[in-house]
């Protein structure tokens, strides 16, 4: 045996031997670890997608509230004038003036808050907001050349202060903001309030 066969014969017995199955501990263990890490990064991506989701939807759901407000408060000051009974127009007056004022303070507080500006408002919330208004305004102009604008007026504004009182309520059981919470309240029920003022309207009083 030469020197080099008698090296290599040294390597071999040196060699350490690979235990059984010691690859498939490691990779078990790996394995573990991994899912682990995994399943962890998941947990925070769905924490942080629920919190900012939380505040995306109070955001949107006040401004959708906001545009809500100030679109009917716009078609009411165009036909509240072409309203024939003067308690239909008494009403719708105090009406106004709730949706407006609400239409202030919420304005004030996603300005404060969110740095709300009118041209970074979504596309969709404004596209919604829009045909709401449109649909409004046209069925009452049909109602108008129709003749029937009063009884139609009292049914939309009773259909509007619902729609609105829910979408408050939607707010105030989802916010923790105290001022918000309060904006909304004081709004709501004023709006109770004056509901059945056009619920209960009859073209005969």
């Amino acid at each position: 045996m030469d020197g080099q066969e008698y090296l290599n014969q040294i390597s071999a017995q040196n060699r350490p031997v690979k235990a059984s199955g010691s690859k498939g501990i490691l990779s078990s263990k790996l394995f573990i670890v991994s899912a682990i890490g995994i399943v962890l990064l998941i947990v925070i991506i769905i924490v942080g997608a629920l919190l900012s989701g939380g505040k995306g939807n109070e955001k949107n759901m006040s401004i959708a509230l906001k545009l809500h407000l100030s679109n009917t408060a716009s078609v009411i000051q165009e036909y509240q004038g072409k309203v024939k009974s003067s308690v239909l127009r008494s009403s719708s007056a105090s009406l106004y003036s709730i949706l407006t004022s609400t239409d202030g303070e919420l304005t004030n507080y996603i300005t404060e808050k969110y740095g709300y500006k009118e041209k970074e408002i979504d596309k969709k919330i404004l596209s919604d907001a829009q045909l709401a208004r449109d649909g409004l305004e046209d069925d009452l102009f049909q109602a108008k050349i129709g003749g029937k604008l009063d009884r139609m007026y009292a049914i939309k504004m009773t259909y509007e202060i619902s729609l609105i009182q829910s979408e408050e309520m939607k707010i105030i059981n989802s916010t923790k903001n105290a001022d918000l919470t309060e904006i909304l309240t004081k709004s709501y029920e004023s709006l109770k309030n004056i509901y059945d003022n056009f619920n209960d309207f009859s073209e005969a009083n």
